[in-house]
């Protein structure tokens, strides 16, 4: 049977406590060895994904749409918590708009090479500290058939509640691990078969179009934080500079659109 919760303070629900993004920032959940679901649509793909989840909580509306769910989880013995909107609040720090969460057991991540062994396309994101932005090149990896993205340690987590929001829930449809170091494990790549494509504002920088009339049959993506772009270091390693032509005195995109851009003109055709 569900919980019900009246006490925000409840100890059983610590891993629930101050979900801001804010408190989110201060908070390791890497080192908590969990995140957190929102919605049903993302809780959904994070099970089928093959997540554990440590819990839910939800208002009480949500144990129609979710009685699959619940029902799955009760017979597993993972609490399932309901509470008034307001102790919700209370308790994550935010209105819960999508009226479910749940405390999800991270997965382990593959190593590197095994992960881009078979793939062809796949995206490379160098200290990306936006969790938005972070979400939002995994939705379009998705959309464009990208086969794994690979992110630097000082890249934003995208397991983070925010990233796995704007992505959909995409985070757990597209391959990904950290690749460490960086960028010296450019190298494992490019022993792999991968040409790699920096996309930067550079004097040797081709146009993306020439990329694209002739893509090699393996492409690694390497796309720069917000502001600063790639270091370089890594410009100065990847096989080729790219840059997507501009217009109207623009010099960028934003990099979430440019990986979008960049994913589209590359995408493997045949399939």
């Amino acid at each position: 049977m569900p919980i019900l919760i009246t006490d925000p303070s409840d100890p059983r629900l610590e891993d629930y406590v101050s979900l801001t993004d804010v408190a989110l920032r201060r908070r390791a959940e890497p080192e908590r060895g969990l995140y957190i679901a929102e919605s049903e649509k993302v809780i959904r793909r994070a099970l089928g994904a093959g997540h554990r989840p440590r819990s839910f909580l939800m208002a009480e509306r949500w144990l129609t749409d979710l009685a699959d769910v619940v029902a799955d989880a009760e017979s597993h013995d993972v609490p399932v918590f309901v509470g008034e909107h307001d102790v919700i609040e209370r308790l994550t720090g935010f209105h819960l708009h999508r009226g479910a969460l749940a405390s999800m057991q991270r997965p382990g991540l593959p190593e590197v090479a095994s992960l881009v062994a078979d793939a062809r396309r796949i995206v490379v994101l160098e200290d990306i500290v936006d969790h938005t932005n972070v979400g939002a090149v995994f939705r379009s990896a998705a959309a464009l058939g990208v086969d794994a993205v690979l992110v630097t340690p000082r890249c934003a987590d995208p397991l983070y509640r925010r990233s796995i929001r704007v992505s959909m829930g995409t985070v757990f449809q597209v391959p990904w691990t950290r690749i460490d170091p960086w960028p010296g494990g450019m190298a494992v790549l490019q022993s792999h078969g991968f040409t790699v494509a920096a996309l930067a504002l550079s004097d040797d920088a081709v146009a993306l179009d020439v990329l694209e009339a002739a893509p090699p049959t393996k492409v690694a993506v390497v796309l720069g934080a917000e502001g600063d772009g790639l270091g370089g270091t890594t410009v100065a390693a990847a096989d080729v500079v790219v840059r997507i032509p501009m217009a109207g005195g623009v010099d960028s995109l934003n990099v979430a659109a440019a990986s979008a851009v960049a994913m589209w003109a590359l995408r493997i055709r045949d399939r």
